[in-house]
């Protein structure tokens, strides 16, 4: 089960876990994560170097194809960096390239993709050089943003490339096939071209979206899907089940607020008192009912901890006025707010994807909302696919977004509040947390301690200045055929990795 279409296949253009997951399956890069994202595996590489400033990594791939039988090579991964970057391709995604030398000024269209810090020796060899020394960058490697793309397949079939199954090649265990570019059902099935396809069990693996948990269970029950997602009273009546398997993610759920559709979101006051009306105990127990946690921030609990310490980032830097249920200083901030700007009520539509889940939370935000004096909510739910675009443009009021870092670090969660990120949609703007960010990657990028503090710093001011709502970590109660065994789960970055995966 899937709780929403595909969006993309082309690597260059995804934003979502969703195709990200089904990249992970079909694509490959130089490492592949395990250990709950913790650790590493070397993938399409054979063998990395690294020097000891730090700044370059020598990378020898071992020989293999993609699944037309062209041999992958260093010139793949060359041209599909270069691809990424270059500002004519649009990919929200390409600041993720910012740790390698000259990335932000091409991504600025300041320089020409060919001085890229990637060069190619010969078919199996190529040198990365960064800009300066970054501690997660082997975890970035892993990422689907950073594989190879086959440029004759690319150019062979221009605007159409990736729209469907077929005008796409993969270099991963599995093949995607039987998706139309807006397909509800896809199938993965085994790569024979794949390296290590001795370690692939599964010939296939059919998946399909289904939005509603009541039908997710029958299904299972009656062994046409062997695994599902369950939400609300259906995943709490199944928390005993033998069965029942918890994934709680670093997925964090929030409220972002669009000052640029709504001017009266640049008041602070306006922010925290919209803040303030929600209970998020009361959410995650009485409307999810999943083992979903509160949030303590945007930054959730278990992404990281401190190399000295040990404490946990979310826990040791919480602003709890951010996250507090406070009805009746809700009020007072909210007239005050609306005395500053000068308006007596407010219409504002909440955006949020069609799901059973994103309804039942959905409904209660709009309650909780609504108990401010003069404020009026209307729900949008919508296919997840088209809140994505709505929300990338701009186009909503106030959106349940989400976020889910690319690896276990609290400044892949922050360095979406950069003025100048391409997810920073809402407008909100801090040039403290600007400079706190950057400090902790160019002044602290090699000394751990203030690095951290720098870090929670930034989070401090976000959360004091109230930029987003944090809501709760998303725990996704899965119940899981006893028969299935070896599906790898990562908490960050893509969830499922159904490389090992098999049915006994």
């Amino acid at each position: 089960m899937e709780t929403a279409a595909i969006v993309t296949n082309d690597s260059a253009q995804a934003t979502d876990t969703g195709s990200f997951q089904m990249m992970m399956n079909t694509q490959e890069g130089i490492y592949r994560m395990k250990d709950k994202g913790q650790k590493l595996t070397l993938a399409l590489a054979k063998k990395v170097s690294v020097s000891k400033d730090g700044l370059t990594y020598h990378v020898t791939l071992r020989h293999a194809n993609w699944s037309n039988g062209d041999p992958i090579t260093a010139q793949n991964f060359v041209y599909g960096w270069r691809r990424t970057v270059t500002p004519a391709t649009k990919s929200q995604d390409a600041f993720y390239f910012s740790p390698v030398k000259n990335a932000d000024a091409i991504i600025a269209g300041k320089m020409s993709p060919t001085k890229l810090g990637i060069k190619s020796q010969d078919k199996y060899h190529f040198t990365i050089t960064l800009a300066k020394p970054t501690a997660y960058f082997k975890k970035v490697l892993a990422f689907p943003l950073y594989y190879p793309q086959n440029q004759k397949v690319i150019e062979k079939y221009g605007k159409d490339y990736a729209t469907t199954s077929a005008k796409q090649v993969y270099s991963g265990p599995f093949k995607l096939t039987k998706w139309n570019g807006s397909s509800d059902s896809w199938t993965l099935v085994k790569n024979n071209q794949y390296w290590d396809k001795k370690a692939v069990k599964l010939t296939k693996i059919n998946e399909t979206v289904v939005k509603d948990s009541s039908t997710a269970i029958n299904l299972y029950n009656s062994g046409k899907l062997d695994e599902v997602t369950l939400t609300g009273a259906l995943a709490q009546q199944q928390v005993n089940n033998k069965e029942a398997v918890n994934r709680l993610s670093a997925n964090l759920v929030r409220l972002d607020l669009n000052q640029k559709t709504q001017p009266a979101f640049k008041d602070q006051k306006i922010r925290q008192a919209l803040s303030l009306t929600i209970n998020r105990q009361a959410l995650v127990k009485n409307v999810l009912k999943d083992d979903s946690t509160a949030a303590l921030g945007f930054v959730p609990v278990g992404l990281a901890t401190n190399s000295i310490t040990g404490k946990d980032f979310a826990k040791s830097t919480q602003i709890k006025s951010a996250v507090a249920f406070d009805l009746a200083k809700a009020k007072k901030l909210w007239q005050a707010g609306k005395s500053e700007i000068g308006i007596t009520k407010l219409n504002i539509t909440l955006l949020a994807d069609d799901t059973d889940n994103s309804k039942s939370v959905s409904e209660y935000l709009q309650g909780a909302l609504q108990k401010l004096p003069g404020l009026t909510v209307t729900v949008r739910n919508i296919p997840k696919a088209q809140r994505l675009q709505e929300q990338n443009s701009g186009n909503y009021d106030i959106v349940a977004a989400t976020w889910q870092s690319t690896w276990s670090d609290p400044y892949n969660f922050l360095d979406i509040w950069l003025s100048n990120s391409s997810y920073n949609n809402s407008s909100y703007k801090s040039t403290k947390v600007d400079q706190l960010l950057d400090d902790s990657e160019n002044k602290y990028g090699n000394d751990s301690q203030k690095r951290w503090v720098t870090l929670q710093a930034a989070e401090r001011q976000l959360m004091t200045d109230q930029g987003t709502i944090p809501l709760y970590t998303a725990n996704n109660l899965q119940l899981l055929k006893s028969k299935v065994k070896h599906v790898i789960f990562n908490p960050t970055g893509v969830p499922y990795d159904f490389k090992y995966a098999s049915i006994r």
